[in-house]
This record gives C-alpha cells, structure tokens and sequence, in this order.
C-alpha cells in the first residue's frame, strides 16, 4: 500500500470543511474511489459536527500503524485523532486553533516523509489568524515545512484548463518588487513537468503581461524587463509557451481551448476569470513540491457554518482528481 493512502487534513476546525467531507461521503460521485483516504482530525469534533449536521456515516478511529493492515469500506470515514479542545462546536476563528491545525500537518508530512501517503488534500485554514503573515498562503507554508529546495508553485486546475498565479497572497502595491524572471520560470517549468510526468500531457503556455495592454508609460516596463526575457529562455528549453497577451481579452472562448495554461502575474488576474467560468469545478494544486497537495478552491467560510448550505463539489473534484492521476 505504499503511497497510495491519500490523506485529509481537516484544516480550520471552525470551517464548512466537515460539513463538504460528509456531503463528498454522501455523494454518489466519488464511489469509485480506488485509494484509500485516511482523514487527519479531531475525532470527537467530527462526530460533534456530524451529529448536529444530521449525518450518519461510521467514523473509525485509526493509527498510523494500521494503516497497510486496514480494509477500506469506502462508507467509512477512517480517521487519525489529533487532540483539540473546543467549547462549542461551530466557533467564531481565532488562534485557539492553531496548535491543533500545525499538529494535523506535521502529522501528515510524517506520513509522507514515511512513505505511507504521497497525496495530501488539506481543509481550509484563516490566513490572518494561521498564517499570521509569516506565509502568503498554505503553499508557501507547506515549502517551508519540509524545507524545500525547489520554490513551489500555485496552480488553479481544471482538467480543461489551469490558470497559474506567479505571485500568490500579495497587496497589489507588492506585486512588481516579487515578480522576477526566476520565478515565471519555476512556475512555468514545475507546471510543465507536472503536465508531462503525472497527466501524460503536452502543454501550451499562455503568458499574461503585468500592464494593461501589456504597455507601460514608464521607460523600462515588466514585460520588457522580466516576462519576455522569462519567455525567450523557455523557448529556448523547447517549452511551447507564448506572449506576453493582454489579459483584459485573454480569456475568451478560442484561447481556452487553444491553450492548456494561463500564467498571470498576481492573484485577481487570473483567479477571478478562472472561478467564474469553472464556480466549484476548480482544485488549487501545490506543485514542486516531493509530494502532491491539493484544497477546494475556497476558504473557511466562517458566515455559513452550520446552516449546511455549502457546495462539496471543490472537495469532490479533489478526491476524483487524485482517483484518476498516476
């Protein structure tokens, strides 16, 4: 059974994610799944949210040692406790929780670093109260974790189409002081590997410029500066990758079917189109990474807990995602 466990972190505890967990366990959509799912959590938590949900499905505790002796039923949640002591069980976020969320992934990058599991889907997390600045976003925490050489890249997939944004989590007035030539390399590359070695796919590169019409009125603009030279080094590896293209028409019809790849040179600029064409039907990947890491493409949404209104279908896409990958 080596790495083919996937693993769940809840994440935030104080999230819509348990509730998306029970609706995915519920739906006939993920029936098929062929690889085990170990869920890393509260115990006690769950089985609270669970009941006050109004769910019934059999949760069974587990240990890491058990794991390659267990006979999946794929109507069980099977879950690894990390201890967490709550007073209530939908609570507005804070930093009580934070110890919990960094115990359930260093928990999780044990499993992987064993070799137990190789795939990671993680639950929500507050980025003001969990990441407190220190990270623009779990992508950058989880590098920072197992120290990796390589820098990670953040990818919003579809198996239609993917957009990519060179920098993440940053106010707009950052943005040109973090965008380097070395970065749009390391995306575009890590991005392309992932296509070619674990989709069996050839990719072509759309790559937005900064500006609006990808001009500037300054004497040396972005895109002279940073996006083309990054472009014309690509080239050179034999990457199929084109611009730099003004974002403001890009994403029309015939270039989404044309191209595989947006690469947008901050958040707003690509993530905003991808999510109203594709709403839930989109997974944010960690790439560049030793292993594959995966979340729904939304946050905590601390205004709906408990009203058991929320959409599973991200959480869904994550766990068919990892069914069909090598």
């Amino acid at each position: 059974m080596k790495n083919s466990v996937l693993l769940i972190v809840l994440g935030e505890p104080n999230s819509v994610f348990s509730e998306i967990l029970f609706k995915a366990y519920k739906s006939n959509s993920i029936k098929n799944i062929k690889k085990p799912i170990i869920v890393i959590g509260s115990v006690d938590l769950l089985r609270a949210q669970m009941k006050l949900l109004k769910y019934s499905i059999k949760v069974i505790q587990v240990e890491p040692s058990d794991i390659e002796n267990i006979k999946f039923n794929k109507k069980k949640i099977y879950i690894i406790n990390v201890d967490y002591k709550y007073k209530k069980i939908f609570d507005k976020i804070s930093d009580k929780s934070n110890l919990y969320i960094n115990n359930c992934f260093n928990l999780a990058l044990k499993l992987i670093k064993n070799k137990t599991a190789s795939e990671l889907i993680n639950g929500p997390i507050s980025k003001t109260h969990f990441l407190k600045k220190k990270y623009l976003g779990v992508t950058e925490y989880l590098s920072y974790k197992i120290k990796s050489k390589k820098k990670p890249t953040m990818l919003i997939y579809n198996s239609s189409f993917a957009v990519c944004p060179v920098t993440t989590h940053l106010p707009i007035s950052h943005i040109n002081k973090f965008l380097t030539k070395e970065k749009i390399i390391n995306d575009i590359i890590n991005i392309n590997d992932f296509y070619k070695l674990r989709l069996k796919k050839k990719t072509k590169f759309a790559v937005l410029g900064l500006n609006p019409h990808c001009e500037s009125n300054q004497k040396i603009s972005e895109e002279k500066k940073i996006i083309i030279p990054a472009i014309s080094k690509l080239k050179k590896r034999g990457i199929k990758v084109y611009g730099p293209i003004s974002a403001d028409t890009f994403f029309s019809k015939k270039n989404l079917e044309y191209y595989d790849v947006a690469i947008g040179m901050y958040h707003d600029q690509v993530l905003t189109p991808m999510k109203t064409i594709f709403n839930f039907n989109a997974i944010n990947l960690t790439l560049g990474l030793s292993f594959l890491r995966a979340s729904p493409d939304h946050g905590p949404n601390n205004i709906m807990l408990g009203k058991n209104i929320s959409n599973p279908q991200s959480l869904i896409y994550s766990i068919n995602f990892f069914n069909k990958i090598k």
